[in-house]
């Protein structure tokens, strides 16, 4: 197997984890920008009111994105193992 063929599986890898991190890193960070334009309004600096709203709302986005997260991941599993010829060489 010759580096641009591992640059090319590590460059795909990365590029999956980008796409499976994203939307989750997305929503808890315009939820934190809500809520800390809510905290900042109202003079609330209490760390539970912005950590839970921001837990609840990242699980929420996971178990709604699930289905198209486990077929994304799928897809990148099987053409990973699709050809094992360069790893047999």
């Amino acid at each position: 197997m010759g580096s641009e063929h591992v640059v090319a599986i590590m460059r795909h890898t990365l590029e999956t984890a980008l796409w499976m991190g994203a939307p989750l890193l997305i929503v808890a960070t315009l939820v934190s920008l809500l809520i800390n334009i809510v905290q900042v309004l109202t003079s609330l600096q209490e760390t539970t009111v912005s950590t839970v709203p921001r837990l609840f709302a990242v699980a929420a986005a996971a178990l709604l994105l699930m289905p198209w997260m486990a077929r994304r991941l799928g897809m990148f599993t099987l053409q990973l193992f699709s050809d094992f010829r360069p790893f047999v060489q």
